[in-house]
């Protein structure tokens, strides 16, 4: 991970001291042993994504530190892992007395990355696409990120594992756009469809 990336940004949202502690609890966070897909690897291709998008953000500061936030706490039994990684943003931006109204919204776009709603806000939005972008990958990449989620949930038994990652991948399919932005709807969404298609045709689904 660009701890020099990562101070940048710290200073830029107003943050008080280095942030060096934070940027710290990050790296461990995502370099634990259990996570396979959700580490530092996709935290830097996000941060490439919106680097490639960046002109759609209306708050790209904002944007990056929810990505860099949005998988910091992971455990795939759980089912509230963006609840404590939007409450641990606040909490660490708060506390380095980053502006209130600044905190707050980088809370609500980590939240948005629970992909249960269409976002109505085009950072979240922006957010989302970039998080799904995965999805839209080469057929290689793609097989790669789902062999990455299985391992992660490698102790569920088969069946009820491909019955749950139908539901989850279904819904995106169900979508009238996967991908809220123009942009990443021309560069991912007919692959996206085709990989997830493919997919669930694998399942049985």
């Amino acid at each position: 991970m660009d701890l020099a990336r990562w101070i940048a940004l710290w200073h830029r949202l107003g943050a008080q001291g280095d942030g060096l502690a934070v940027f710290t609890r990050l790296a461990a966070a995502y370099a634990e042993p259990t996570r396979a897909y959700h580490t530092a690897e996709h935290i830097e291709d996000c941060l490439a994504q919106l680097d490639a998008s960046n002109a759609l953000a209306r708050r790209a500061d904002e944007v990056e530190a929810a990505i860099w936030f949005h998988d910091a706490v992971y455990v795939p039994a759980c089912d509230d892992n963006e609840e404590q990684s939007a409450a641990l943003a606040h909490l660490a931006l708060s506390e380095a007395e980053v502006p209130p109204t600044v905190a707050e919204r980088i809370r609500t776009l980590v939240l948005a990355t629970r992909h249960a709603t269409i976002p109505s806000d085009p950072d979240a939005g922006l957010l989302c696409d970039i998080d799904l972008s995965i999805l839209g990958r080469s057929r290689e990449v793609f097989d790669r990120f789902e062999q990455q989620i299985r391992t992660e949930y490698a102790w569920v038994p088969e069946m009820t594992y491909r019955s749950a990652r139908s539901d989850v991948l279904g819904q995106f399919l169900r979508r009238p756009s996967i991908y809220q932005t123009m942009q990443f709807r021309e560069l991912y969404e007919e692959r996206a469809r085709a990989n997830l298609a493919r997919l669930l045709r694998e399942f049985g689904a």
